[in-house]
């Protein structure tokens, strides 16, 4: 898998990214992350409705060596899951950014996105 970085989207330090749609937020993991874990088996996340607080744990992310927490780059309430993404896990690692989306969020017209990274600190930070 290449591990490129949209510049489109916004990167958490926990190895989350966002795309920000209008007042929906898009949110998944990066191919960074995906690499890391390995063979990813299984995938939790919460259902529709739930609320996310910006900065709490929110799901996990399971490989044959390792379990990754994720972290809610945005506040807001879960408006979609990707149910084809908790049924077969592995295919997250085939489109991180496009059908590997985990979540989608409502989190306003205007979240506070200054924690986040761009493509270049991020690609900065991970060493790619």
């Amino acid at each position: 898998m290449a591990l490129d970085y949209p510049q489109s989207l916004k990167y958490a330090d926990s190895h989350e990214y966002l795309h920000l749609n209008g007042d929906t937020a898009t949110i998944g993991i990066t191919a960074f992350a995906i690499q890391e874990l390995g063979d990813l088996v299984f995938v939790d996340l919460p259902e529709v409705g739930s609320t996310l607080t910006q900065g709490e744990k929110f799901g996990d992310v399971e490989s044959v060596k390792a379990v990754g927490e994720l972290y809610a780059p945005v506040s807001g309430e879960v408006v979609e899951r990707n149910e084809a993404a908790i049924e077969a896990p592995d295919s997250l690692q085939a489109d991180p950014y496009g059908q590997g989306w985990l979540l989608k969020v409502r989190c306003g017209t205007d979240p506070d996105l200054a924690h986040l990274m761009g493509a270049d600190d991020y690609r900065a930070k991970v060493g790619g």
